[in-house]
């Protein structure tokens, strides 16, 4: 859950050295609950924009602060409910015990902890997102630009998914980039930007308050921030 923080991807990775199959299960499933570091750009932007407001005030701070807590600390509680909730229903089993075997303490090599680092870990993580991130932008671009009877496919998809996204209180564009944005949580706020705007690539709408005039021009409320 901790390295969910992180990266939701890292977290669910760092499942497989949980022996038991049920509890690995439980630890994949409930780990999306806990917001990731590319989610904070996105919560921290729907906070000032329907909360809070851009005053900049040390009072407006110190509120942002204590709502973006409080998201960090619902994603917690949510995950140790839906864990207890599915460990005594469908995923029932008797809990096992976890041993961490800490290695034997040694004085780092700080050149050859830097370059492993670099070439097993950084640019294999890098490869394995540019792999999930080059199809994904390209199907968005795709999407974005080719249209059918003066349409773009993104607003045909869009208005297929909106009485879907109703009923949570959302509509076709947020559902909608809530999928495309699934291998990269950054690029959700530009997606729906792109969508309302009509526009074939991700575009920069200046400061918040242009963007709060846009999302609330196509029917945002705090209660579609909130959802």
């Amino acid at each position: 859950m901790c390295m969910g923080f992180g990266c939701n991807a890292a977290g669910v990775v760092g499942c497989r050295i949980i022996d038991s199959p049920r509890e690995r299960l439980l630890a994949v499933l409930t780990n999306s609950f806990v917001p990731c570091n590319g989610r904070f750009p996105t919560l921290i932007a729907l906070i000032t924009m329907f909360f809070v407001g851009t005053g900049g005030t040390f009072f407006d701070s110190v509120l942002s602060a204590v709502l973006l807590t409080g998201v960090i600390v619902l994603g917690v509680a949510v995950t140790f409910l839906t864990t207890r909730f599915l460990s005594a229903t469908i995923l029932k089993g008797v809990p096992s015990s976890f041993t961490l075997e800490l290695p034997p303490y040694r004085r780092p090599q700080i050149g050859k902890v830097i370059i492993r680092s670099v070439m097993e870990r950084t640019l294999f993580v890098l490869g394995r997102a540019a792999a999930v991130a080059a199809p994904a932008g390209m199907l968005l671009w795709i999407m974005a630009n080719v249209t059918v009877g003066g349409t773009s496919l993104l607003a045909i998809c869009s208005g297929f998914l909106d009485p879907f996204a109703r009923l949570m209180g959302l509509d076709g564009v947020i559902l909608l980039a809530f999928v495309l944005g699934f291998p990269a949580n950054e690029i959700v706020l530009p997606i729906i930007v792109m969508a309302y705007l009509a526009e074939g690539s991700i575009a920069d709408t200046g400061s918040l308050m242009e963007m709060k005039a846009l999302f609330t021009a196509h029917g945002w409320t705090a209660t579609t921030a909130l959802c």
